[in-house]
């Protein structure tokens, strides 16, 4: 045995945590006192070994092992998994977005799963994805024009309300404030008689027919059931449970439909995860959005490389990119941003500034042509004067 071995471990190092964890998972097992010792002493040996050395450049060893595996990856946006499923951006163009920090993805989707009361009663499923996906007027009812009288008229079914778990007096109330607060259009009245399920709207300006049939289209398209950015929901049952699958994103209001496993519900929007839930959530969100699309195309990379980036995109409260609006165009050094981009009046900025670069990173030291101060670059020699 090594001298890492051989060492004996004292369990007041270890965090209680940690020990606990171990004994759990070695219950039912014939593990006696000294080889639960030895179990323990392997894994101290194991995280030492792991450790980096003093002074090493992780930064580039870190931007080498995601950036060369990345040069192999394919440039499809899409993944099509069947007819009915949601599209998903994979491959390069999701790296990139990952690393820019977009403000919104290019395909945002959320995995929604529920509590244990609807997670396995495909009904109670559907009714969350009723609340959840976004449901226009005419899915409730016949639309029809009314040229004569100009109006518009929606004969709403209630055969439909009452499936979808809907009243129509909701309908008739949400309808017209829909219109006015989400689609910006307010030149009209409505009249609503629940008894009959009808609803009726009246154009403002009575002379024009083009007002009538903008109306009618927005009366069309207004959303009166679920939220108004998930366009599409798939209710997909995985490992005996079924999980809600959209196109489309808002943790916000979808954490407030009744039967939503928040701690569980994730979306791949990072930034909308960071203003909801908080910039930890972010990070891991990175780390875990970045891993799962470099191992979707076979690459292995290990995590800890992805958790530096994501700690340098997340170290300011904030999630910051990687390029010229985020660290790289923000770092202290002056040479350090021109040698990135614009060279000259990054330059010209620092000098009106009164700038001074102390020349601690690589790049600065390898434009002036001196040592970096990393690995063998760390460490001066002193002569010590010898007296004769």
């Amino acid at each position: 045995m090594n001298g890492d071995m051989e060492r004996r471990i004292d369990e007041a190092d270890l965090p209680v945590k940690t020990k606990e964890d171990l004994k759990k998972s070695l219950i039912g097992k014939d593990v006696s006192e000294e080889q639960f010792t030895w179990i323990l002493e392997m894994v101290f040996a194991e995280y030492r070994k792991t450790r980096i050395e003093p002074c090493e450049a992780v930064g580039v060893i870190a931007a080498q092992s995601i950036g060369e595996p990345g040069t192999q990856m394919t440039m499809r946006t899409f993944h099509y998994a069947g007819v009915a499923e949601i599209n998903v951006t994979l491959g390069l163009p999701r790296l990139i977005e990952i690393m820019d920090a977009r403000r919104e993805p290019s395909t945002p989707t959320m995995a929604v799963y529920l509590l244990e009361d609807w997670a396995f009663n495909r009904d109670r499923a559907r009714e969350v994805s009723w609340q959840i996906e976004a449901a226009p007027l005419h899915e409730f009812g016949d639309i029809t024009i009314d040229m004569e009288n100009m109006q518009v008229l929606v004969q709403l079914n209630k055969q439909v309300c009452d499936r979808r778990k809907i009243s129509v007096e909701e309908i008739i109330e949400t309808a017209p404030r829909k219109i006015r607060e989400r689609r910006h259009f307010r030149d009209f009245e409505s009249e609503g008689d629940a008894k009959k399920a009808l609803i009726t709207f009246l154009p403002k300006n009575r002379e024009s027919y083009q007002n009538l049939f903008q109306l009618a289209e927005h009366v069309r398209i207004v959303i009166v059931q679920g939220i108004d950015d998930i366009e599409r929901v798939v209710v997909r049952k995985e490992e005996g449970e079924y999980i809600l699958y959209t196109e489309g994103s808002t943790l916000k209001d979808v954490f407030q439909v009744e039967g939503v496993d928040t701690a569980r519900t994730r979306s791949n929007n990072i930034s909308e995860i960071a203003d909801v839930l908080g910039i930890e959530a972010g990070r891991n969100a990175i780390i875990q959005e970045a891993l799962s699309t470099l191992n979707e195309q076979g690459i292995g990379v290990d995590v800890r490389h992805i958790m530096l980036v994501a700690d340098m995109m997340c170290m300011e409260g904030e999630v910051k990119q990687i390029g010229r609006h985020g660290i790289a165009g923000e770092k202290e050094s002056v040479l350090s941003r021109a040698a990135f981009e614009v060279t000259v009046n990054h330059l010209l900025d620092a000098a009106i500034a009164n700038e001074v670069d102390e020349l601690n990173g690589v790049t600065e030291n390898v434009i002036v042509g001196q040592p970096i101060q990393l690995g063998t670059g760390d460490v001066k020699l002193i002569a010590r004067p010898v007296n004769l």
